[in-house]
């Protein structure tokens, strides 16, 4: 992401004291944990409300709707005779279909005489995104035994900030805001940006207001006792009229969009074990997730998370496919097909492109277009690349699909010979980054955080700079692509690739391991010198495959050691290195992610004990969660006794990265793999975690075949029972 240390977190020490601001900042005057918004999302919009369902957007705020990357509505406050409604209650469903606030009048006083006692009427907001449009409706129930006349005001504006204005972005002008155009039952908003776009929010109800002005839509309400009334508000992102009424379309819509987010989940295997808890938590991952979709024309593809990072983000995408692969393959076709779509063809410095290289990030905001941002299609990240080849070649491990390879193999081809000619920039057989002009990303690896490589006494490292992991990723490339070139019938090419993916491993042992600290160096910075910094990207070479399984098994000992291993999961940087904060972005915390990508590792390298202790561990941190949603990342502090994990202030959720990991963390722990040319569904030395005694996956598919299997606690052993079957397929365990 674009560095989006973002945060509140800052690295330790006078370094980070009277300086400008990180690229790409975003400034944290108040923490999102503490706000706690209600998110919703479909397609290219987004939305962020407090518990009431309003939008009270200032500074530091990120509430509100957002099409585009551009926030169309600001504002949204509702009021009962001049007041707040007092919260009740908030919940979102299960899918994420839908929010709903409940909320209730507070004691309302005319000339100091109690004219209306608390809790006698019941407002109930129930509102859901579909097809760049918010839809409310409001019922408004009187329990008092007499007729009530309230005043009932919707507040609203809308101010088209670009996303990364509502981030922190200081502009030197913007365009135009036209002046408002009021209807019986509707307001037209809109902004002609500096792009010379039209930007426009249209606000619709049902049944028309008693008053409507620029800003405040007004109901006199007319409630008998015991009686209710129900409004209709549509928020529109766009300058279409419909063709239905406010409350037909939100009939429509709510129809449309749960059958939608069914449709879409239903894809995925069911998961269902013996611990209720683990249950929810794995519930609002799968529904996290499918909202998070948006369909692009090759597939579903996860935008990243919301609210800072709703959009096509290569690298996310790719992680978030290899963790959902098991589960539901479709999304890996999806976003293969749209990082190939989009892969760079030609040099352009300015956005950091070069041919075969794989997408970072697409903005469409006004500040992309004009290029205030670099990011309208942005090509910094030294990763993603990589990790295209790697997913593409885990996609034909997982489905055998031959003929998707076949049309693949030219992007494959292009990325690989990125990585030969641009992405080693010296010819010393490794893959180092190095931005190409000064608005470009300065770290372009995972951490992108620009104090996050570092060297042991502290001091940045210099580039062009060679991650740990990147050159793991390289290596699993060229290990793929090899695999796909014998698949493809290109024999002399496949021993190509596995030659020089063998001379990498070689090389990199050399290079990158410390032998004094036990495991690899973080990177090589741009003298050649080893950063000598104890840190998870070294778990990466486990994920890869690249690490020797005796150097294995040393980083896994000091991965979980308890300078790494906070008793949450293993911290980006242990307690013992010099840049250690427990409260910044990539320099202690705890990522959900990057612990399952670890544990994946773990698990090929056969430490079982290792994966379940993670897995433990952040189920543990999620019990404790809003929602039980593992958030992007939270602080690396120890655990201590009957106490939750420390939140991040401004960590996105729902983050898809986050939200796949305990799908990838059960994989890890129960060893499950594919053969699709053997129609093999396979276990290797299984395992479950302390927290769960039986497993139950439904419609696990194989080509055309499924199979429902329960996987239990059997003494110290674990059992695989096939339950149901269709089509051919065998299920093998091992170990």
């Amino acid at each position: 992401m674009e560095n989006a240390s973002a945060a509140a977190g800052v690295a330790p020490g006078p370094d980070r004291v009277g300086v400008d601001a990180p690229q790409f900042y975003i400034p944290a005057t108040s923490s999102l944990q503490e706000r706690r918004p209600r998110t919703l999302k479909h397609g290219d919009s987004f939305a962020v409300f407090d518990h009431n369902g309003d939008i009270l957007s200032g500074a530091g705020s990120p509430e509100g709707i957002y099409h585009r990357d551009t926030r169309h509505l600001s504002r949204l406050g509702l009021a009962i005779q001049g007041m707040r409604p007092m919260l009740l209650g908030t919940t979102l469903r299960d899918d994420n279909a839908a929010l709903t606030c409940d909320l209730a009048n507070p004691d309302l006083f005319e000339d100091g005489r109690l004219v209306l006692e608390r809790d006698l009427v019941h407002i109930r907001r129930s509102k859901f995104l579909w097809n760049a449009a918010c839809y409310e409706r409001l019922a408004v129930h009187n329990f008092s035994d007499r007729p009530q006349r309230l005043r009932l005001d919707l507040h609203f504006a809308a101010d088209f900030a670009d996303l990364f204005e509502v981030r922190g972005a200081v502009r030197a002008e913007r365009g135009t805001v036209h002046a408002p155009e009021t209807g019986s039952d509707g307001v037209r908003l809109a902004y002609t940006g500096l792009d010379g776009i039209l930007r426009v929010t249209r606000l619709r109800f049902a049944p028309a207001p008693t008053t409507l002005t620029a800003d405040t839509a007004g109901f006199e309400l007319e409630l008998p006792a015991r009686g209710h009334v129900v409004l209709h508000i549509e928020i529109r992102c766009g300058d279409e009229i419909p063709a239905h009424s406010a409350r037909e379309a939100f009939m429509l819509g709510i129809r449309d969009a749960r059958r939608a987010l069914r449709r879409a989940s239903s894809r995925a295997s069911g998961v269902e074990t013996s611990n209720d808890v683990f249950n929810e938590a794995a519930r609002r991952s799968v529904a996290d997730l499918y909202m998070l979709m948006t369909d692009k024309p090759g597939g579903p593809y996860p935008y990243a998370g919301i609210p800072w990072f709703s959009t096509a983000f290569g690298r996310d995408a790719i992680i978030t496919a290899h963790q959902m692969l098991w589960t539901d393959p479709d999304v890996a076709l999806g976003v293969l097909r749209f990082l190939a779509d989009n892969q760079a063809v030609e040099e352009d410095p300015a956005a950091d492109a070069e041919p075969g290289k794989i997408l970072h990030e697409t903005r469409v905001g006004e500040m992309a277009e004009l290029g205030e941002v670099p990011f309208r299609r942005y090509y910094g990240s030294v990763d993603a690349t990589p990790l295209f080849v790697t997913l593409a070649g885990a996609w034909l491990e997982r489905t055998g699909d031959v003929a998707t390879v076949a049309g693949l193999w030219p992007n494959v081809e292009a990325a690989l010979s990125w990585i030969d000619r641009y992405g080693d920039r010296d010819g010393d057989g490794f893959v180092e980054y190095g931005r190409r002009t000064q608005q470009g990303l300065a770290n372009q690896g995972w951490k992108d955080s620009h104090d996050s490589i570092f060297h042991a006494d502290g001091r940045l490292a210099t580039g062009p700079i060679a991650l740990v992991e990147v050159q793991g990723y390289v290596f699993a490339a060229k290990r793929a692509a090899a695999a796909m070139a014998r698949r493809l019938g290109h024999a002399a090419r496949a021993a190509v690739l596995d030659h020089e993916a063998e001379t990498l491993r070689r090389r990199f042992e050399e290079a990158f391991w410390c032998d004094d600290l036990g495991t690899y160096a973080l990177a090589l910075d741009g003298d050649k010198r080893p950063c000598r910094v104890r840190s998870s990207n070294a778990g990466h070479a486990l994920f890869s495959g690249i690490a020797s399984p005796e150097r294995a098994a040393a980083v896994a000992r000091g991965l979980m050691d308890s300078a790494s291993f906070s008793g949450w999961g293993i911290r980006t940087v242990p307690t013992i290195e010099v840049r250690y904060n427990p409260m910044s972005y990539h320099n202690g915390s705890v990522w959900p992610h990057d612990n399952a990508l670890i544990a994946l590792g773990l698990s090929r390298y056969g430490h079982g004990d290792a994966v379940t202790r993670i897995f433990e561990g952040l189920f543990a941190a999620s019990q404790y969660m809003d929602l039980r949603r593992l958030p992007e990342l939270f602080c690396g502090f120890p655990r201590r006794r009957a106490s939750g994990p420390t939140s991040y202030p401004v960590a996105c959720t729902p983050q898809a990265w986050a939200a796949a990991a305990p799908f990838a963390l059960l994989q890890a722990s129960l060893g499950l793999g594919f053969d699709p040319w053997r129609r093999c569904v396979g276990f290797e030395r299984p395992r479950l975690p302390g927290f769960l005694d039986a497993v139950t996956l439904r419609g696990l598919r194989l080509g055309d075949a499924s199979v429902d299997l329960l996987v239990r606690r059997h003494g110290n052993d674990v059992v695989v029972s096939t339950l149901a079957r269709t089509g051919e397929l065998t299920v093998v365990t091992v170990g």
